[in-house]
């Protein structure tokens, strides 16, 4: 396939509550996750004012979107009560927006009290990691709030997902996957949709690379693709099982290759990294027109 898929202008552009989030070149998402059993980052960012330091910084490096989440969902992590996550998100979500309103903020969520109290405290867009499979209501308050919605493959739960998952065809049944839920959500009123693969949940090595190297066939859904690699295992096993302080490389190396094939929104850790390659990307793919 020709590298540097496009979808159209239109489909690139989406108004989350209102406001123009412009994707025709790729942007960032900061992860903040607000957990203190995370894998790449657990407990690092755990408490309200560090948590808002790091969005300080994230958004300093260029950060166009913040994603906020107070539940693991690494291999094994176990599940917590909404209570909890919301005690967790929901005051740093309140003193973010106000510092930072300029910013885009995603909810990293799959239950409906969380995601709604998100929206209503100023949050722009659901990040669903189960695709509506756990709560299809999450795009009825899409609809009802105008906000995005991104849907994400996984298969199994945290506990379970990486308990040898199969396929017949992995492409083929994502793209099948989308379409359903994508059509679900339709049917009860989101429409901006952003499409997430799920890279490392519910898929060994093998799964994760086929997918990558086949992104040109979500990219024909004509939703904007997000892709989040950032210090994965699978970047470990390549490159002879490095740790995860040792993953940068191979990260901005996966992303770079999403972008080429299409991806426009990079859910990453080190931010400051991730918009350097962006700067690249943009400045070379500005001398083919």
């Amino acid at each position: 396939m020709a590298l540097n898929t496009k979808i159209t202008s239109e489909h690139n552009l989406l108004h989350p509550r209102d406001r123009e989030l412009d994707l025709r070149s790729p942007v960032i998402m900061g992860v903040l996750n607000i957990t203190p059993d995370s894998f790449s980052d657990g407990g690092e960012f755990y408490g309200r004012d560090i948590a808002l330091n790091h969005i300080d910084e994230m958004v300093r490096d260029g950060a166009k979107i913040i994603d906020i989440g107070g539940e693991s969902t690494r291999p094994g992590a176990e599940p917590v009560s909404v209570e909890q996550e919301l005690q967790r998100v929901i005051p740093v979500l309140q003193k973010a927006v106000e510092k930072y309103p300029d910013v885009f903020y995603s909810i990293d969520t799959t239950k409906y009290q969380v995601a709604k109290e998100a929206l209503n405290n100023g949050a722009h867009i659901i990040n669903d990691i189960s695709g509506l499979q756990k709560e299809p209501r999450l795009a009825e308050l899409c609809a009802e709030y105008n906000a995005a919605l991104i849907l994400m493959h996984s298969q199994g739960d945290p506990q379970t997902m990486q308990n040898n998952p199969e396929y017949e065809d992995v492409v083929k049944d994502i793209l099948q996957f989308f379409q359903r839920q994508v059509k679900l959500a339709h049917q009860m009123g989101a429409e901006q949709i952003i499409l997430d693969p799920g890279i490392g949940f519910g898929k060994t090595l093998q799964h994760n690379l086929t997918l990558l190297a086949h992104l040109d066939s979500f990219i024909k859904l004509e939703h904007p693709l997000m892709i989040g690699v950032s210090r994965k295992s699978m970047i470990g096993k390549i490159l002879g099982d490095r740790p995860v302080n040792e993953r940068l490389i191979g990260t901005i190396a996966v992303h770079y290759d999403s972008m080429m094939r299409g991806a426009r929104i990079i859910r990453v850790h080190d931010v400051k990294e991730a918009n350097d390659s962006i700067k690249i990307y943009n400045a070379i793919n500005s001398a083919r027109s």
